[in-house]
């Protein structure tokens, strides 16, 4: 039967996919929608598996937040370029995932994967991922999420570099203002530029400190064979200060400070005291794509002989 004009442009903002592909399910399935979106979905599964080889580093980072504020996650999801992680598809897509995230109470990525697909129940998250792969063309990868719940305040979400990081911030508070909500906003900001390790100094190990201390005590001796454990010791002493004050970020310089002294806990207080509120910023979560993860340099010249002696063949 013939198809249409009309039809394929249906099928095709329904599913995402080409207007080839769209007009050959048509014709496969004698222009049944429902049939012919079954026949893409299954195409799409296939060609999500052949592409599951491909390196997948870029993509996005993005947040979800409840509309109390109350409790919020961060989501990363991989794809192979930085033109697909800059589209609109891609950045929908990651957004939905955010979304199922927050509403999700699943704790692992496994079990994340197999719930159903709130935007389509009729396949799992995993497997909403493979049409996804299918419509984007590139290999792609729920690669981690996690969820803050804060009752007694609020949590601050950051989006920096259009999803290249994504920061969650919890802030306990017996009040809310848009001073404090500024103030939510700007310690994020200072997690996204400064990427501290803990909140405060006393989440730090003692195994961790005493590492440190050993370092810091060689590197006085070192420098000073011909001073005493007193000296010694009040330069290590200055060192791990100076490195609390870099990694804790209660403890760094905010980065907005005028004076460009005035630490993180000092900005919060002087916030606190304006507004009459209790603020205590209990933790934060700071996702960066990619982070971690190894980069797969392309040879383009090998590549290319590569599909030249094949073609050969």
């Amino acid at each position: 039967m013939a198809i249409s004009a009309s039809q394929v442009k249906e099928l095709r903002e329904i599913t995402g996919a080409g207007m080839m592909d769209c007009k050959k399910a048509l014709s496969q399935t004698d222009g049944d929608m429902d049939k012919a979106i079954d026949f893409l979905r299954e195409k799409g599964l296939a060609g999500a598996a052949k592409k599951a080889g491909r390196i997948a580093v870029e993509g996005l980072s993005l947040t979800a937040v409840s509309d109390d504020e109350k409790r919020a996650v961060v989501v990363e999801v991989n794809c192979e370029t930085d033109f697909a992680a800059n589209g609109d598809k891609f950045r929908e897509y990651v957004q939905d995932v955010a979304s199922q995230a927050l509403a999700s109470e699943a704790v692992t990525l496994d079990a994340f994967l197999e719930e159903k697909w709130n935007k389509d129940s009729s396949v799992t998250v995993r497997e909403a991922l493979s049409q996804a792969i299918s419509i984007i063309s590139e290999n792609m990868n729920i690669r981690r999420f996690q969820r803050v719940a804060e009752p007694n305040g609020f949590i601050a979400s950051y989006i920096h570099a259009n999803g290249k990081i994504g920061v969650l911030v919890d802030i306990e508070t017996d009040k809310k203002s848009d001073a404090i909500d500024e103030m939510g906003k700007n310690i994020a900001m200072q997690v996204a530029a400064l990427s501290p390790k803990y909140t405060r100094s006393n989440e730090i190990s003692e195994d961790f400190i005493a590492r440190e201390k050993e370092i810091f005590l060689a590197e006085a001796k070192n420098e000073k064979p011909d001073a005493n454990e007193k000296i010694w010791n009040g330069i290590v002493m200055g060192r791990l200060n100076k490195e609390f004050k870099e990694i804790c970020l209660l403890d760094q310089v905010y980065v907005k400070a005028e004076d460009g002294k005035q630490s993180v806990q000092k900005y919060i207080d002087e916030v606190a005291k304006a507004e009459g509120a209790k603020i205590n910023v209990k933790g934060f979560v700071r996702f960066q794509t990619g982070e971690g993860m190894e980069k797969k340099e392309e040879d383009y010249a090998a590549e290319v002989a590569k599909a030249a002696a094949e073609a050969k063949k």
